[in-house]
């Protein structure tokens, strides 16, 4: 969306510092021997304490309030009372959400106790790689530019991009224009950001694999050729220098 006045910066402050609540308590709520679905709950008790509606439910029916993917899950992950979460394992959490018809959307990859199976590597990069992009967003700055920052990062990192997922415009929708903010250069793509529009820039950071694949569970990716993937996200608000990043009080960069 595009901000236009007072009370529309507020209402997306709000909203993303509902989203950026929920992810850090989750951060700090996970350890080995609870399920994902008790991972889930926990947000959702949050995100509803604070006002806000689970996005992916709202918007698509999603079987949770949040996305939890663990190890070769890249995305979309269905929170289950069968998935019990170990020490070492690879986490990514992804909350969005509604309050007051305001939507923000912010996630995090991270280790879940000691690194038993050096992923902390990717973790890393994927937020280094997503801290560099940000600061290099302003309006005017062409969109396929920052793909190719987003690419070119990963790959001096030994890591590869999954390129049919992307960020995205958000903020009277969980989804809107400009769609496919994607981690590489599209040569076809001339759009440039814009100054006061809102938008969820989100890396996608590959061990192996360079496009993800639904499972047969209708909503988790994995990658096509296996290994795994980290993911860091912000809604940040574009201005004519730094953008100003809605969702800094998740901690994710910690």
């Amino acid at each position: 969306m595009s901000i236009s006045t007072a009370a529309e910066l507020a209402g997306m402050q709000k909203a993303a510092e509902a989203v950026a609540i929920t992810l850090k308590e989750m951060t700090q709520y996970v350890r080995p021997g609870i399920t994902t679905k008790q991972l889930d709950e926990y947000g959702a008790t949050i995100l509803a304490n604070l006002g806000a509606k689970s996005a992916p439910y709202l918007a698509y029916g999603f079987p949770g309030c949040t996305c939890i993917s663990v190890d070769n899950e890249f995305c979309h992950g269905v929170p289950s009372a069968r998935r019990i979460l170990k020490e070492g394992d690879l986490i990514n959490i992804d909350v969005s959400a509604e309050l007051d018809g305001f939507w923000a959307d912010n996630g995090g990859s991270f280790v879940i106790g000691d690194d038993l199976y050096q992923h902390h590597k990717l973790v890393n990069a994927s937020k280094e790689i997503l801290a560099k992009t940000i600061a290099n967003i302003k309006g005017g700055v062409r969109i396929a530019d920052i793909g190719h920052l987003m690419e070119t990062e990963a790959k001096k990192r030994g890591y590869k991009v999954i390129k049919n997922l992307g960020g995205h415009g958000v903020g009277r929708g969980l989804h809107e224009q400009p769609d496919e903010l994607l981690n590489y250069r599209n040569k076809f793509d001339r759009r440039r950001f814009r100054k006061n529009t809102v938008v969820a820039i989100e890396t996608f950071i590959s061990t192996t694999s360079n496009y993800a694949e639904t499972t047969a569970d209708g909503w988790t990716m994995v990658g096509d050729k296996g290994g795994y993937m980290a993911q860091h996200e912000h809604t940040i608000l574009i201005t004519d220098g730094a953008p100003v990043i809605l969702t800094e009080m998740n901690g994710i960069y910690n």
